[in-house]
C-alpha cells in the first residue's frame, strides 16, 4: 500500500498497525525522531486547517523530518499545470506528500502519479485520518473489546459520516448513521461500501432518520458541524432547519450508556449541532481526538514510508 486516500484503503490489519503505533506516539512523541532524518514532507491545504495543518507539521518534526505547507494559491496548477505534472515534480523533492483539499478526485489523481505516498488530510467525500484519530480515542476509553457497544454518528451524511460508516465496518463494529432523508442522507455508494466490507468483518451497519433510537444505548455519539466548507451560505436556513432535530442535547446523551462519550471532529457551533453543557461537559473527550489528530498522522508517515502497509482486501 503507497498512499492513504480513503477510508475504504485500510485492512483491519492496518488500522490495528496504525493505532497501536499511535499509541505509544503519544507517549513517546520521538521514539522515531530520525524516521524522517534530512528528508521532507510536502503539505497542500487548498481548503483551511486548524488541526490537520498542526497535526501534520508536528508529525513531520518529531519523525526528524522537514514540514513544507503550501497553500493552494502557491503551486502552478493554479496558472494551469496539471495535477499529474505536479505530483511528479513533488515526487522528486519530499518523501510523501499530505493534501486536503475538495475534490477526491484530484487526490487519487496526485497518488496516481505520486511515486510517494499521499495521505488524504480531507476530502468533500472522505476524512481519513480524522477517523484514525477518532478510533485511537475509543480504545483509550473502552479498550479493544467493542463487543455489544453501538457507535453513533448523528447531522450531516457528509465526508464525516462517510468515513464514519467505512472506518466502522473495518473494525468490525456496530455503527450508525442518522440523517435527515434526501439530499442530507450519506450516499449511497458510500453506504453501500460499508455495506460491502461489513458483510467481510461482520459489522453491523444501521442508517436511520431518527436521531432518538440511533442515540439510544449508544457507547459513543458523534457529530460534526452543518455547513461545511463550501456549502452554499444560501442554503444555510434550510439546512439548519432540517437538522435541528439531530442537534446533541443533554437529553439525547441521556439515551446513551451511562459510560458513554460524545465526540466532534472540530471545529464546533455550540448551539447548532452540539449543546455547550454537551461538548464542555465531562463527556466530551473532543481535545483528546484532537491530539491524536498528531498521533495518528505521525503513525501514517511512518509506515507508508517504510512501505509497511498492506491495503485493503475487500
Amino acid at each position: 500500500m503507497k498512499d492513504l486516500l480513503r477510508t475504504s484503503d485500510l485492512s483491519t490489519a492496518d488500522v490495528e498497525l496504525l493505532l497501536d503505533t499511535a499509541a505509544e506516539f503519544a507517549i513517546k512523541p520521538f521514539l522515531a525522531k530520525t524516521a524522517l532524518a534530512n528528508r521532507t514532507v510536502a503539505i497542500y491545504m487548498t481548503k483551511p486547517s486548524t488541526r490537520t495543518r498542526l497535526a501534520s507539521e508536528t508529525a513531520v518534526a518529531h519523525l526528524g523530518g522537514t514540514p513544507i505547507f503550501i497553500r493552494g494559491d502557491e503551486l502552478q496548477i493554479g496558472r494551469g499545470e496539471t495535477i499529474a505534472d505536479t505530483a511528479r515534480i513533488i515526487s522528486g523533492y519530499a518523501a510523501a506528500l499530505i493534501i486536503r483539499t475538495f475534490k477526491q478526485s484530484d487526490v487519487d489523481e496526485l497518488g496516481i502519479n505520486s511515486t510517494i505516498p499521499v495521505i488524504n488530510g480531507l476530502t468533500d467525500e472522505d476524512h481519513p485520518t480524522q477517523l484514525l484519530a477518532d478510533w485511537v480515542t475509543i480504545r483509550e476509553v473502552f479498550g479493544k473489546n467493542i463487543s455489544g457497544r453501538k457507535f453513533t454518528y448523528v447531522g450531516d451524511g457528509n465526508n464525516m459520516a462517510h468515513a464514519w460508516l467505512t472506518m466502522g465496518a473495518i473494525m468490525g463494529a456496530h455503527v450508525v448513521v442518522a440523517t435527515p432523508g434526501g439530499r442530507y442522507a450519506p450516499s449511497e455508494s458510500a453506504i453501500n461500501q460499508a455495506l460491502s466490507i461489513a458483510s467481510k468483518t461482520n459489522a453491523k451497519i444501521e442508517i436511520l432518520t431518527d436521531p432518538e433510537a440511533a442515540a439510544k444505548d449508544a457507547s459513543v455519539l458523534y457529530t460534526d458541524v452543518w455547513m461545511s466548507m463550501g456549502d452554499p451560505e444560501i442554503e444555510r436556513a434550510e439546512k439548519l432547519k432540517a437538522l435541528a432535530p439531530f442537534s446533541v442535547t443533554p437529553r439525547l446523551m441521556e439515551l446513551t450508556t451511562k459510560d458513554s462519550i460524545f465526540m466532534h471532529c472540530l471545529p464546533a457551533h455550540r448551539g447548532e449541532e452540539v449543546a455547550p453543557e454537551v461538548i464542555d461537559g465531562e463527556r466530551s473527550v473532543i481535545w483528546r481526538e484532537a491530539f491524536h489528530r498528531r498521533t495518528t498522522i505521525q503513525a501514517l508517515l511512518y509506515h507508508l514510508v517504510r512501505g509497511e502497509l498492506s491495503g485493503n482486501t475487500y
